[in-house]
């Protein structure tokens, strides 16, 4: 009997991890799952996540191949510049992430400085949802925002559902609503009749 009682005790016990080793990260790189700053080999990938986020959010346009590519141009363009993305990787296939730029604008009473964070992008697959994935790439985002850039606020177009992910991590709704007019332009920038 005690042969076998120790014997059951051995097995359950893993890994005895230092208290500074996260073990979150720990059980994610065992499922061969990781969160990472894109490069500009994932862009392709990202284009996809932000087809499955405008499909989600039911925009008809998005088998469209003309914003794919302009999409793809403007990650060449500004990722590692003035835009950071995390991603989760599981093994090799990206599933969530969250997109990250900065930008200039005028200083006002409640900020004095001139640069700006926006977010957007945070998408997860469907079938990789409610795991702590957005969450995890949003909070890198910010640790960028707050350690490698002069952004004082970061600013975000929520959607129904991630309103929750995001006034959890500090975001408060805004008093005067966001509005959008949109101009139809040429392909050279011009705007068309």
């Amino acid at each position: 009997m005690w042969g076998w009682g120790f014997g059951l005790m051995a097995s359950l016990v893993i890994d005895v991890f230092p208290p500074e080793i996260d073990m979150a990260e720990v059980a994610w790189a065992r499922l061969g799952v990781m969160l990472r700053r894109a490069t500009l080999d994932d862009i392709p990938a990202l284009v996809e996540l932000r087809a499955a986020m405008f499909t989600a959010m039911g925009d008809p346009l998005v088998s469209e191949t003309p914003w794919r590519d302009a999409s793809a141009a403007w990650f060449e363009q500004h990722l590692g510049v003035d835009a950071c993305v995390y991603v989760v990787d599981l093994g090799g296939e990206l599933i969530s992430a969250a997109l990250g730029f900065v930008h200039t604008a005028t200083p006002s009473p409640s900020s004095l400085t001139d640069v700006r964070g926006h977010v957007s992008n945070v998408v997860t697959m469907d079938e990789h949802r409610r795991r702590g994935h957005a969450r995890s790439c949003l909070e890198a985002l910010l640790s960028w925002f707050r350690e490698e850039t002069e952004a004082d606020r970061v600013d975000l177009a929520a959607s129904d559902d991630g309103v929750a992910l995001y006034e959890s991590l500090g975001w408060e709704r805004r008093v005067h609503p966001t509005l959008r007019l949109t101009f139809q332009r040429n392909p050279g920038g011009h705007s068309r009749p």
